[in-house]
């Protein structure tokens, strides 16, 4: 007889199954899942990833339009479900979303991701040295919306919109899922931006800028650029930036970002740039 492996987790004990903290939450309506598809714009030649492909619902379309569909599941029980699909253009892998290897390949991403992790997975995809190209993810709305608004709250997302384009597609009934999860989705366009903002190589440096001057995103721009530029130079940065007052971070564009970011290469001593973590 097998002996049964109990762990305890939170103070609660469970058996030897993945704990439920990736949140599952199936989707059931079919012209739903067609129009996620159809939003993601699969072509034969596409190679398509899905993070948390659950039961099947959209892998089973993607594999009808795409070339090859990677699809990655922690759960063993809806691994073997999936697999009794036998899709011939399905790479099935059984691991941890945080723990997969992205493909080194361009990919597009398709997925119905957990809401308990929707940040960690999308810091994953949103580097611009990835394969990523475009993809369509359905999230909880109260995230979409972050990512998506012109007042930036989180530092994270400066760097994203440096690389990548987002937009908020629409919102997505938490009616639409089994079980039904205590809050709405929505569904949110990713593409790679065919002229990006930054290269690549300054990719890590600008992270660790945006990290040494963030503090709030309602702190002044006179206060947060004060950790790197002198008095003067924040007030060239202003007027090069067309910024008369009192301005809040946050409200920022990416393009903003950009021109400052340059400032401080440009005119800024080394000894005085953030350094870089790791």
């Amino acid at each position: 007889m097998t002996k049964k492996i109990y762990r305890k987790r939170k103070n609660k004990i469970y058996r030897g199954e993945p704990p439920n903290y990736l949140g599952q939450h199936f989707m059931h309506n079919k012209k739903l899942i067609k129009d996620i598809v159809d939003q993601a714009a699969i072509m034969k030649s596409d190679n398509v990833l899905e993070l948390g492909a659950g039961k099947g619902q959209l892998t089973g379309m993607l594999s009808q339009r795409a070339s090859k569909v990677i699809a990655v599941e922690y759960d063993a029980k809806l691994v073997n479900h999936l697999r009794g699909k036998q899709l011939s253009n399905l790479q099935l892998i059984q691991q941890d979303i945080l723990k997969f290897r992205l493909p080194k390949h361009p990919f597009v991403l398709v997925s119905n991701i957990p809401y308990s992790i929707t940040t960690p997975i999308m810091k994953k995809i949103l580097v611009p040295f990835s394969g990523f190209q475009r993809g369509v993810i359905v999230m909880e709305k109260g995230a979409a919306k972050r990512f998506t608004a012109k007042m930036v709250k989180d530092r994270y997302i400066i760097t994203w919109r440096m690389y990548f384009n987002m937009r908020l597609v629409r919102g997505i009934s938490r009616d639409n899922f089994s079980p039904p999860p205590k809050v709405d989705s929505a569904m949110v366009y990713i593409s790679r931006k065919k002229d990006p903002l930054l290269s690549v190589k300054d990719y890590r440096l600008f992270k660790a800028f945006v990290d040494a001057i963030w503090q709030h995103p309602l702190l002044s721009i006179d206060e947060a650029l004060s950790v790197v530029f002198t008095r003067p130079q924040i007030k060239h940065v202003k007027r090069n930036l067309g910024i008369k007052q009192e301005f809040p971070v946050g409200a920022l564009t990416e393009f903003q970002w950009q021109k400052i970011f340059i400032a401080m290469v440009q005119y800024v001593p080394k000894t005085r740039w953030p350094r870089i973590k790791g």
